[in-house]
């Protein structure tokens, strides 16, 4: 969900996505678990005993993922020795305000060498240190508000003419840190620019509405974003803006988003669901509530089955998208990427953005439209083409009309791949075994 409250809280539902036996890899403690803004560094009350949450996480075999926000509040233990060393935002006029969140903010300068240094080494006392390896480099824009950017002053620069390259720093610095501790580096986060995936980022798309119309967005934002050569890139699953676990429109549009999301290159769940809590943004000391359930069981035991399967199914692409991932590490080969990658010599694929290859193999081809139960699917020249539910085979070449009831997201396999699907129900002890 939006944010885990407490420790508690994190570790309860963690245990129960065990305890139903669903597979999980990572979970997130996501924004204001800490003191201030700029302390970078749990709240003790609320938090008590990092190391042992993250060691209990690990037993059963959950990463833990904590959200790092670059804002730094004037009233923060860091911020007078990072003005004092240039270390954050300016104002080219006035104060060095540029976000309002729960009182004034102004950020780190990631496009300063030792900003990032300091930065990381608050993000490794604070949390690195209590075992936690992996990040979610949150407000990487960054998010300015009441100024321009040509009144921001960046290390590298007037902010009109660099600020697009702030997110690159962000990234650096925690890759640089991470690395520098030995450590595979693999962030999350919300903005990216022209380099960013060499720091081992993830690029979500960041915080989008709870809607069908933005389920189709998302298809072609991934594929052009794997054309500007970033190939690690996911969605909010169901979308972040709204989204009523109630409500049966959107509980159908959480299953479409599920059966996309498992062919996407990173598999994952985040959301701020009704009912909103009530938050004051404006007020400095202001509360920051969460918002309703978004647990996999949270939308409803139809739903439930549905999803569950899904999971279950991107267990077993595992090994072939880590093929097609170490792929993309050596040469740049997107996971996800348009059709005309893989069939350039077919004239038709070229105006086609709703479909895409999943790896060299699989042809995907989501519902995006509320109540379609079928949709219309070409199929690329060059090979033949197996429906990976019912085993028909067609002819490259042609256009189809696949049946798609809820449960079922059309899937297409070259007829020679050796990749398999078992697209029923199974167990955990199955995919396990």
């Amino acid at each position: 969900k939006l944010r885990y409250e407490t420790q508690e809280e994190l570790l309860q539902v963690a245990r129960e996505y065990k305890r139903r036996g669903l597979p999980i890899s990572v979970i997130v403690i996501d924004y204001f678990h800490w003191t201030m803004q700029g302390e970078w560094k749990f709240d003790p009350e609320k938090w008590p005993d990092p190391k042992a949450m993250v060691s209990e996480l690990e037993s059963m075999g959950i990463k833990l993922m904590v959200s790092i926000w670059p804002t730094i509040d004037p009233r923060s233990e860091n911020y007078a020795y990072m003005r004092e060393h240039n270390y954050i935002l300016r104002g080219e006029r006035g104060v060095d305000v540029v976000f309002m969140f729960f009182g004034p903010q102004t950020y780190v300068d990631t496009t300063h060498p030792g900003a990032q240094e300091f930065f990381w080494s608050r993000a490794k006392k604070n949390y690195y240190d209590y075992g936690i390896r992996t990040f979610w480099l949150d407000e990487a824009e960054p998010e300015m508000r009441p100024y321009d950017y040509d009144n921001v002053r960046m290390y590298l620069g007037n902010g009109e003419e660099v600020s697009n390259i702030y997110c690159v720093g962000f990234a650096k610095a925690f890759y640089d840190g991470l690395k520098a501790q030995g450590e595979e580096v693999c962030n999350l986060v919300r903005c990216a620019w022209l380099g960013s995936q060499r720091y081992g980022v993830v690029l979500w798309s960041g915080d989008i509405a709870s809607t069908f119309d933005s389920l189709r967005k998302q298809l072609k934002a991934g594929l052009n974003v794997a054309m500007c050569g970033i190939p690690w890139w996911t969605t909010d699953i169901g979308g972040f803006i709204n989204g009523d676990p109630e409500s049966e429109e959107f509980r159908e549009l959480m299953i479409r988003w599920f059966e996309f999301g498992v062919f996407c290159p990173i598999f994952r769940l985040h959301g701020f669901r009704l009912p909103y809590p009530v938050r004051d943004i404006l007020n400095p000391d202001g509360y920051c509530g969460s918002g309703g359930p978004n647990e996999v069981w949270s939308f409803g035991e139809e739903a439930y089955e549905i999803i569950r399967r899904y999971m279950y199914v991107r267990e077993e692409l595992k090994p072939y998208i880590m093929k097609q991932m170490k792929l993309a590490s050596e040469d740049g080969t997107p996971v996800m990427r348009p059709l005309f990658y893989d069939f350039c010599g077919d004239k038709n694929v070229y105006d086609i953005g709703d479909e895409y290859m999943f790896g060299p193999d699989l042809l995907v081809a989501p519902v995006v439209e509320l109540g379609a139960r079928k949709r219309m699917v070409y199929l690329p020249e060059g090979c033949r083409w197996k429906d990976a539910g019912t085993g028909m085979v067609y002819d490259g070449g042609t256009r189809i009309e696949a049946d798609a009831p809820l449960d079922t997201i059309p899937l297409f396999l070259k007829e020679d791949a050796r990749l398999s699907l078992q697209m029923k129900p199974c167990t955990a002890d199955e995919i396990e075994g």
